[in-house]
């Protein structure tokens, strides 16, 4: 060993960091050799995948977030770049590194004052909100925060009435006959069959269509009856409560077979867990009026300044209910009027019973 009494400059040595010597850059990578894909499933921070869709190559591939997305959150629908192994073989994983812009994104909040928001799918051109008609109870408040959830981005609606064969669902779509949404109805047939089954079908071709409703509404049985292959789980309504049990964890994007002489795409449907609220916190109160159109007209010959609520003497939307004729209609009229003001009241923070809930 040297005697530290003798020691100089030259006896100096440098131990490299580590880390190394070379200073952090913020370039990335360009990902040149990236391959497009659809996310069809999210698990635990794995992501199921479609690389190169609609082309010879299509394959299935597992991938996981890569580090310099940050906390970016990627759901179902979403189109993104992966790179790595994408052969899609047995015990391969890529790594995602860009998320493509999105053309749509289906939000929503725990409840109404809730800031932070979820985002349900990205990319779905429609969504179908199923609604027994009995078996759990419809719940029209519910039907319209999913309207204006709809509307706010930018997304059509189809109103899917379930169990038809229980009830009569006319009372429920008399409230949105005549509006900017598409229904359809199915039932049950006697040997458990899902009967007019084609009409929805149809409406779901070469679309992109998420599908939401309360648990034990039929939506997983749909979903199995529309993708064979799916077996999704299926719940069951319990008696008491009258509320179905959740079976569906996470969203799932499903390609519909093609039907016999189609061509081109036949669609997509996700199916996402069921919910017990929408809460609206993250749409504006311009926006909410605009989801219900035909309050939206009737609004306009308010006076300037109406807010619309209960408390407005001279709101058109108490004289439109009360100009309605007494056959079942000026109930109907009344129960959207007041769906609408529930959720305005809500949007500003108005105190009251289930105004931020998001539970109707």
């Amino acid at each position: 060993m040297a005697d530290s009494r003798n020691w100089d400059e030259s006896s100096f040595t440098d131990r490299p960091s580590r880390r190394g010597t070379r200073p952090r850059t913020k370039t990335r990578p360009a990902h040149e050799d990236a391959h497009r894909a659809m996310v069809v499933g999210v698990d635990r921070g794995r992501y199921s995948l479609v690389a190169d869709l609609d082309t010879t190559d299509e394959r299935a591939v597992t991938a996981m977030r890569a580090r310099e997305l940050g906390r970016t959150r990627i759901v179902c629908g979403d189109w993104v770049d992966v790179v790595g192994d994408v052969s899609g073989g047995d015990g391969t994983l890529g790594r995602i590194v860009r998320i493509a812009e999105r053309s749509t994104v289906l939000r929503r909040t725990a409840d109404d004052t809730d800031p932070f928001e979820r985002i349900v799918v990205a990319n779905a051109d429609q969504l179908v909100i199923v609604t027994a008609s009995a078996d759990p109870e419809p719940r029209p408040r519910m039907i319209d925060r999913c309207v204006v959830a709809a509307y706010d981005a930018g997304m059509s609606v189809l109103l899917c009435m379930t169990k038809t064969d229980i009830a009569d669902p006319e009372p429920i779509l008399r409230l949105y006959r005549g509006l900017d949404i598409e229904i359809s109805q199915t039932r049950q047939g006697p040997n458990g069959e899902i009967e007019h089954l084609a009409d929805l079908r149809e409406r779901l071709a070469g679309r992109s269509s998420v599908f939401v409703g309360h648990s034990g509404v039929g939506k997983s049985t749909l979903v199995n009856a529309l993708v064979p292959h799916a077996r999704r789980a299926i719940g069951h309504v319990n008696a008491v409560t009258g509320r179905g049990r959740q079976t569906s964890t996470s969203a799932v994007a499903l390609r519909l077979p093609p039907l016999p002489g189609e061509s081109g795409d036949p669609g997509w449907v996700i199916d996402t867990p069921g919910v017990r609220s929408f809460g609206l916190a993250h749409v504006s109160v311009e926006r909410v009026i605009g989801a219900f159109e035909d309050l939206a007209e009737i609004a306009e010959e308010c006076p300037r300044g109406c807010t619309h609520l209960e408390r407005e003497p001279d709101c058109a939307l108490d004289a439109w209910v009360a100009a309605s004729p007494d056959d079942g209609t000026r109930e109907l009229r009344a129960g959207r009027v007041d769906s609408f003001r529930r959720l305005i009241a809500a949007r500003m923070d108005e105190s009251g019973d289930s105004h931020g809930s998001g539970r109707d």
